[in-house]
């Protein structure tokens, strides 16, 4: 059993901390600042899950992939002709990615990051947030999906785990440094 979850405790709550994810808990967040932040992520998680494709990561957890669901959710609450502007931390994101494309753990680390959290503190954000929420819905049980990531994870994954939380902290500051809306 591995013990990422303790090794990235700080960064983990780092994260947590941010201003906007109070923004997103307290069910007072605009349609328009919630799409904003949804397209940054539609963005990051359409480049994680397709090299995680290419990596056969996914193969088995076809269930976690959220890009369909982000777009979607995205589409829903955005009104304006043109799309928001994308935040500087999402291209970093996005050339961090592609950086480490051909190390699977180091990718594996950023699926724990990100789709175990929309697992976890996602449900909690899918009752105060804009929209259809799809982003939180999964067609597979929960818990059994937490237990197929919980899986493929092993120590030697903390690093990356630690670095993908710093940017996950970066989007929620440049989100409340107000760069998108």
């Amino acid at each position: 059993m591995s013990n990422l979850k303790e090794l990235t405790w700080e960064h983990h709550k780092n994260a947590e901390r941010q201003k906007f994810v109070k923004e997103l808990m307290s069910g007072n967040i605009s349609p328009e600042r919630y799409a904003t932040y949804l397209y940054n992520q539609y963005l990051m998680y359409k480049e994680l899950e397709q090299v995680a494709t290419e990596l056969s990561l996914l193969d088995d957890l076809k269930a976690v992939k959220r890009t369909d669901a982000i777009l979607k959710d995205f589409n829903e609450l955005w009104l304006a002709l043109t799309p928001p502007i994308t935040m500087p931390v999402t291209a970093e994101y996005i050339d961090h990615i592609n950086s480490i494309k051909d190390d699977a753990n180091k990718v594996m680390a950023h699926i724990y990051v990100r789709h175990m959290g929309d697992l976890s503190g996602g449900q909690m954000i899918a009752k105060r947030v804009p929209g259809s929420k799809r982003f939180y819905e999964f067609s597979e049980d929960v818990p059994t999906l937490k237990e197929k990531i919980r899986s493929k994870l092993d120590d030697s994954m903390a690093d990356e785990a630690k670095i993908c939380f710093d940017f996950a902290t970066k989007t929620f500051q440049q989100m409340t440094d107000d760069v998108t809306c």
